[in-house]
């Protein structure tokens, strides 16, 4: 039983990694460019039936040099639309990026006045908690005078009976 699913799993194993090592095959296929047919080296390998198709390919495609200067104007002209496309996306990027950043300074700088009131709000706060604790104390002491003021008189007199 263990042979067989270890060879089962071999199987298995082969076959996918089998199916991961193709390539996909591409929708759009490029044309080639036209080169003359007895540029092209001839080899056991290939069958007649694919040099006449090549040749037929060759033979409807007009003869056009790689670098001739229509091609160069050409390219030229692409180059210089895609870098004005590309300049033009950049100033608008960094228009939005301007824009981002003053609203992000507004928006600091509110921020900073808003940490500011609420600091000074703070030291309110302290500064009235330390006069409330202050006068805590000074009524703790005066009662406490008070207090004591009436004890000690209250055994004044009670001595002063005994006598």
């Amino acid at each position: 039983m263990q042979r067989v699913v270890s060879r089962t799993f071999g199987v298995f194993m082969l076959l996918s990694a089998s199916a991961w090592a193709v390539e996909p095959v591409s929708q759009t296929t490029p044309i080639p460019q036209a080169q003359p047919v007895a540029n092209q080296p001839s080899s056991p390998s290939q069958n007649n039936a694919s040099t006449t198709q090549v040749t037929k390919t060759n033979q409807s495609a007009p003869l056009v040099e790689p670098n001739s200067p229509a091609q160069l104007a050409q390219k030229k002209a692409e180059d210089d639309l895609k870098m004005k496309t590309l300049v033009k996306n950049q100033e608008v990027r960094m228009q939005q990026l301007e824009k981002a950043n003053l609203d992000a300074l507004a928006q600091n700088q509110a921020l900073q006045l808003k940490n500011d009131n609420l600091g000074v709000q703070v030291q309110v706060l302290q500064s009235e908690r330390t006069a409330q604790l202050f006068m805590y104390g000074a009524a703790t002491l005066a009662i406490g005078v008070i207090l004591g003021f009436v004890l000690a008189g209250y055994i004044y007199t009670k001595r002063r009976r005994q006598w």
